[in-house]
């Protein structure tokens, strides 16, 4: 082989390896635009204002909660259940208690099953939405308003759809910077 083919072979193999490796760094944000947009995989849709068509049937949504593992809180939907009209807007509310003697801050990831019913499943409002900090203690209710989208009669497999979980589980992350500042005050002040 020539110094020009290894020079050839050489470049098309770092350019294998960086298109490779730009398509995985482009995956994710990809990926999650794709079930933002589809409901694919649970994936719940938002909206700023209610639906304006309310069907008189009805469907079960559920409520399930959960934390990532060695996260010290506790997390529990407030009603395990309601059954509510396709379209009509529902309240549900969820409590976490932060049992230590230190803040902590968690987010919220969510998904819906069965996984059709996601891109029907339409959040008005969600504690999900924003990083939620408590304090030594402290004990919450958070609410999110939601309803399913009347849209959801006419899809071929979602349709059929009697009952919808939705499911929450909270992952610890960082204080922000005012809070994690005070961290060491608010300790020494429970013990």
């Amino acid at each position: 082989m020539t110094a020009d083919a290894n020079t050839k072979t050489a470049l098309k193999a770092l350019g294998v390896v960086v298109t490779m490796g730009s398509l995985a760094w482009a995956s994710v944000p990809l990926y999650d635009w794709f079930c933002r947009t589809t409901g694919f995989g649970g994936v719940t849709q938002a909206s700023t204002t209610a639906s304006d068509v309310v069907l008189d049937q009805t469907i079960k949504v559920r409520f399930d909660a959960s934390v990532d593992r060695g996260f010290a809180w506790e997390f529990k939907p407030m009603e395990r259940e309601v059954e509510l009209r396709i379209g009509e807007t529902g309240l549900a509310f969820y409590e976490a208690y932060n049992p230590t003697n230190r803040p902590i801050a968690g987010t919220a990831s969510y998904n819906v099953a069965p996984f059709d019913a996601g891109g029907y499943f339409t959040k008005i409002a969600c504690f999900c939405f924003e990083e939620q900090v408590l304090q030594p203690g402290e004990r919450v209710e958070m609410p999110v308003t939601f309803y399913v989208d009347p849209e959801i009669v006419k899809d071929r497999d979602a349709k059929f759809a009697k009952v919808i979980t939705l499911s929450y589980t909270f992952y610890e992350t960082d204080l922000p910077q005012e809070t994690a500042a005070l961290a060491p005050e608010i300790t020494k002040q429970t013990n």
